[in-house]
């Protein structure tokens, strides 16, 4: 019922004032299909406004999950730093109240014709310079001899991941998709030694919100127990 509350909250909303319009980003066959005990947050595409964005925060509830509502025509430019305000403030509330609340993105699960949610709790944005940064890179090099003389044993080797702004990976000059590049990542087994691989994901500023989300419900449904991914999440 909470549920169904919540969306009828959302279209009144947005019904009550026929210039706001929010499109939410799309994905298929979400992990979470319902979450209870919740506060909305709205960031709106806006032309109207300097950024072109409009970060409506009013309703927030610390104790509460956060649904947080982005238009997905926003790109990362736009929405990242409102996202980055949503995650200090949560830091800094659960400190004193609800450690268990957790922020999701709302989106539009096609699959079920529902809202889908993605959980971003623990994700940490950073801006770099990529090409300032581009000898901290990690690069797929399954040849290493990193990779086979057990130096990382106990530990995961990691990987950087850098998306252009078509969602794909540059790799051996190619252009990959995210699941093609997938693939390309050895299994952890002989000659491999370590626990598996960790992925830092390096975004595109210009990607648009849809495509980020496209990305992270990618990421989300990895099947490769040896494949995490670092909560650290790079804007360049």
């Amino acid at each position: 019922m909470k549920k169904l509350l919540y969306v009828l909250a959302i279209t009144t909303f947005l019904g009550c004032n026929n210039e706001r319009v929010l499109l939410l980003p799309e994905i298929e066959n979400a992990e979470v299909t319902e979450v209870l005990d919740v506060s909305p947050v709205y960031i709106f595409y806006d032309e109207t406004q300097p950024d072109s964005t409009l970060f409506n925060r009013k309703n927030l509830i610390g104790t509460t999950n956060w649904l947080v509502n982005v238009d997905r025509r926003l790109t990362l430019r736009q929405a990242i730093p409102h996202i980055q305000y949503l995650q200090n403030k949560r830091k800094k509330e659960s400190m004193h109240k609800n450690e268990d609340a957790k922020n999701y993105f709302t989106c539009n699960d096609t699959s079920i014709k529902n809202l889908g949610f993605l959980e971003f709790t623990d994700v940490n944005y950073k801006y770099v310079d990529i090409t300032n940064d581009s000898l901290n890179l990690q690069i797929l090099e399954p040849s290493n001899d990193l990779y086979k003389k057990g130096f990382v044993e106990h530990a995961y080797i990691t990987i950087s991941v850098v998306f252009d702004r078509d969602k794909t990976i540059e790799y051996k000059n190619r252009l990959l998709t995210f699941s093609d590049y997938i693939s390309e990542i050895p299994k952890t087994e002989f000659p491999i030694v370590a626990l598996g691989f960790s992925l830092d994901l390096y975004f595109d500023e210009s990607l648009t919100f849809q495509d980020y989300i496209s990305i992270k419900s990618e990421l989300s449904q990895i099947e490769r127990e040896d494949i995490i991914v670092s909560p650290f999440e790079f804007i360049y």
